[in-house]
């Protein structure tokens, strides 16, 4: 297939579980696709075994190996899905709760990733998973980091008290950063090409996010400058288009993290620009634009998780580490975010959002992204096993009741909490 013949069916396909979601299963958008992608991955596996000669799933597999999911995520849609979220974040709000937002998307990740490394080590041992402790870390780095499409996706309507949703939204913006560096020194590690280093794995962290942040503020005051000289919706749109690809396309050149320019420069824009640098005329189109953008790619990027099953190998040993992987992530989660509670910074930190935050830390297609770029070797199958176990049940499971756990908790802020279940969009 071309790319153009991809593209078609990966946009038919979106469309049309989208409509079929709506119509019938009434989900939220995003868990519906995912979960009528898994259910068309599992239906041609039945019927490629009922019916051999049909060759269905080996058609497939063949068509899914040539999208080449880790490009398409993170070399592509992740700039776009970034700088749409950040156009909407509440910039006071986050600046406020910048020490916890800090102590998540850093120590919570380095934390979390020593855990489930530790535990997922442990395990292999005991069931006879071919899974080491650097593959073992290596799988803690990737899983660890909250996934910021599906956070902020799920977040989306949710009204929270405290300066909680401010946090969740924060940590699934900047956590990558630190989660990718960890990986790719520990993947280093594990193929045996170089040992860990702490003092230049911290330089590698403070040089990708630090540069990253610079460069993404620099670019997005140069776009805010350049809207506020003109009124011109069309020119301004493109100004904000281009701001994203260029803004990543130079972070990564200059070897900074292209996630977190992204990040910065629509923070920047979403706090200044709607003040004295946009009419309301092209507040609309931008609005109306970087929305449009954030569900197209939303659906496409559920719907290939969904369809991703493929690359996962159908044996019951792949199963039950999938299985022993859903806890194992839990646990390691709820001791990192616990941690401020033993700190002497324990006046800031509440017993009550410990359930939520533990809760709110979905995984999505970045952990998917990152176990298909890994090397092959004996583990990698087990891996991606655990790796979409988890992603499904925190999507799906999750994603189903935050809003109800929220409201148990008693965590919602009244003047905009009401209905059940999570955002249809």
């Amino acid at each position: 297939m071309s790319f153009f013949e991809l593209t078609a069916t990966l946009l038919t396909l979106s469309a049309t579980f989208g409509w079929l979601n709506h119509q019938f299963l009434h989900l939220p958008h995003s868990v519906g696709l995912l979960l009528l992608g898994l259910l068309s991955s599992l239906l041609l596996i039945v019927v490629d075994l009922a019916v051999p000669q049909a060759r269905l799933y080996e058609q497939v597999v063949a068509s899914l190996g040539q999208i080449d999911f880790t490009e398409i995520v993170i070399n592509g849609m992740l700039a776009f899905l970034l700088f749409a979220g950040a156009l909407n974040v509440n910039f006071s709000a986050l600046r406020s709760r910048a020490l916890q937002v800090g102590y998540l998307a850093i120590v919570a990740t380095i934390v979390s990733t020593a855990v489930v490394g530790g535990l997922v080590w442990y395990t292999a041992g005991l069931l006879g998973f071919p899974v080491s402790l650097p593959w073992a870390l290596v799988f803690g780095a990737l899983i660890s980091p909250t996934d910021p499409v599906a956070v902020l996706t799920m977040l989306k309507g949710m009204r929270l008290k405290g300066g909680l949703k401010s946090e969740a939204e924060g940590e699934a913006l900047f956590n990558d950063g630190v989660g990718i560096v960890l990986f790719t020194v520990l993947v280093g590690v594990a193929v045996g090409h170089e040992s860990f280093d702490l003092g230049a794995a911290s330089l590698d962290l403070l040089r990708e996010a630090g540069g990253g942040i610079v460069l993404g503020l620099g670019t997005g005051y140069l776009a805010y400058r350049a809207m506020r000289a003109i009124d011109d919706f069309p020119v301004e749109v493109l100004i904000t288009l281009a701001l994203v690809g260029g803004t990543y396309a130079l972070a990564q050149r200059l070897g900074f993290s292209g996630a977190l320019a992204t990040v910065a420069a629509g923070l920047l824009v979403g706090e200044r620009a709607p003040k004295d640098a946009m009419s309301e005329r092209t507040q609309t189109y931008v609005t109306s634009l970087w929305t449009l953008i954030d569900e197209v790619l939303n659906s496409v990027l559920f719907l290939l998780i969904g369809l991703e099953l493929f690359v996962v190998q159908p044996n019951l040993f792949n199963l039950l580490f999938g299985l022993v992987a859903i806890p194992i992530v839990l646990v390691a989660r709820v001791i990192a975010v616990s941690i401020p509670l033993l700190l002497p910074l324990r006046g800031r930190a509440n017993p009550r959002h410990v359930p939520f935050l533990t809760w709110a830390g979905v995984r999505g297609g970045i952990s998917v992204a990152l176990v298909l770029a890994l090397p092959a070797s004996e583990a990698k199958p087990v891996l991606l096993a655990g790796t979409y176990a988890v992603v499904l049940f925190s999507v799906v499971v999750q994603g189903l009741t935050l809003r109800p756990l929220v409201r148990r908790l008693g965590l919602s802020d009244d003047r905009g909490a009401g209905g059940g279940g999570t955002p249809s969009h």
